[in-house]
């Protein structure tokens, strides 16, 4: 058997896996497939012998391919339905049922929702396990602006993304509306009322340069850091999650993620990073 038939069989043995991988970024059969090919076509113009552990590199590689396919994607305004696509011709329709049934309907609907960069930190560290560093090197970021990526994406996967009720998104907005009134009016009681009393706030490096702390928790500690702080916030909508943003002037500059269950403010997350808040889907209110 020559190296070139070894590095073939080695590369079939990792296929199912890394269609998995791509299957679940993309949601589309055709896509995922093409995604393994243009990777197996970059291994071969790769020396295997430079590659410590072919499996991760090939996780890595397609984890890139599939973030460049999401990003043409949005550039382009697509917004398929992930599984109402006939099959592919020449993908076995039970082994995309299994698919499909594998990730879920409603997830892959959620997963739609979420930026490039979120959808494919959760994906590889959520579904398949592989470290922030080697999602750090897919995204261009470093790994804890990669373990916020994942963070964000999770807390939307949980609240259900932007697919709640159009009286359950109006009565969030109605809250991050009230939060930020009592923030620029100093009302820190009113502010207290609004927070869960475990509240975890999260900023992004960005963020954090900008006066505020990687990761603060407690109702107490939240309100007073906002506590007469939100007069340039306004009102907005992220891809049906209510936030606020902070334009001065007419610029965005910093994006606040509020995650609100049971009527309270559970998770507040400020986002600064350039490429984040160009891949954010925003509507000023």
């Amino acid at each position: 058997m020559t190296s070139d038939d070894a590095l073939a069989r080695r590369f079939e043995d990792l296929r199912p896996r890394l269609r998995a991988v791509a299957h679940r970024m993309l949601g589309s059969a055709g896509e995922a497939d093409d995604a393994v090919q243009e990777a197996w076509l970059r291994l071969n113009r790769t020396d295997p012998g430079e590659l410590d552990n072919l499996g991760a590199w090939l996780t890595t590689v397609v984890g890139r391919i599939c973030l460049d396919m999401l990003r043409a994607r949005a550039n382009r305004r697509e917004d398929p339905l992930p599984v109402a696509e006939p099959p592919a011709a020449g993908v076995d329709p039970e082994q995309e049922a299994m698919l499909a049934d594998s990730v879920g309907l409603a997830l892959l609907v959620v997963l739609e929702t979420l930026s490039p960069t979120e959808r494919l930190a959760f994906v590889l560290h959520d579904m398949f396990a592989v470290s922030f560093d080697d999602i750090a090197v897919v995204v261009g970021r470093s790994p804890a602006a990669a373990r916020q990526l994942a963070s964000r994406a999770r807390r939307r996967v949980q609240t259900g993304g932007g697919t709640a009720s159009e009286g359950d998104v109006q009565r969030r907005r109605e809250i991050v509306g009230a939060f930020l009134k009592a923030s620029r009016d100093g009302d820190l009681g009113g502010l207290l009322t609004l927070l869960d009393p475990d509240v975890v706030m999260r900023a992004d490096e960005t963020a954090a340069r900008m006066g505020g702390h990687g990761e603060t928790r407690g109702a107490e500690v939240v309100a007073a850091f906002f506590n007469g702080r939100a007069t340039g916030a306004r009102l907005a909508d992220f891809s049906g999650l209510p936030g606020a943003l902070v334009a001065p002037p007419g610029r965005p500059r910093v994006a606040l993620l509020f995650t609100v269950v049971g009527g309270r403010i559970t998770a507040i997350e400020a986002v600064a990073e350039p490429e984040d808040l160009g891949e954010l889907e925003m509507t000023l209110l």
